[in-house]
């Protein structure tokens, strides 16, 4: 194998995903079908290394998959404008934003559950009962 190839293993090493995960990526169309070697085995380059880490980084901030791939067309056209990922970022934003607010609405739900709870070792469960009956 000459330098400028990576193996599939070393890929998902260099971006710190799982070797799976390349596989997935690649099923799901967010990874090019990379070029093979005269003996049919798949060869990557430093872009693929650059390309999945920035997939891998968008995951960790929780952009789902169709998000990713709109940015990735962005990029791939060369059509991207600071002024559209600002705009797909601002829409991630808002959906985090509207997450935070329906987990801290069902942590003062399961608070007001627990606080009505003592905890002893009784057979009727003030939480049981509020979820099996809201």
């Amino acid at each position: 194998m000459d330098t400028g190839t990576i193996t599939r293993g070393k890929l998902a090493k260099l971006a710190r995903v799982n070797a799976e995960t390349v596989r997935y990526y690649e099923k799901q169309g967010l990874m090019p079908e990379p070029p093979r070697s005269q003996g049919g085995h798949r060869v990557y380059g430093p872009s693929h290394v650059k390309r999945l880490a920035f997939i891998r980084r968008c995951r960790e901030l929780g952009f789902n998959l169709g998000e990713i791939r709109g940015l990735l067309k962005l990029v791939d056209g060369g059509t991207l404008t600071c002024g559209e990922v600002l705009a797909r970022t601002n829409e991630h934003i808002a959906d985090i934003q509207a997450k935070i607010r329906d987990l801290e609405e069902m942590e003062r739900s399961l608070t007001r559950m627990a606080s009505q709870c003592s905890g002893k070792a009784i057979p009727d469960c003030p939480i049981v009962e509020k979820l099996w009956n809201p």
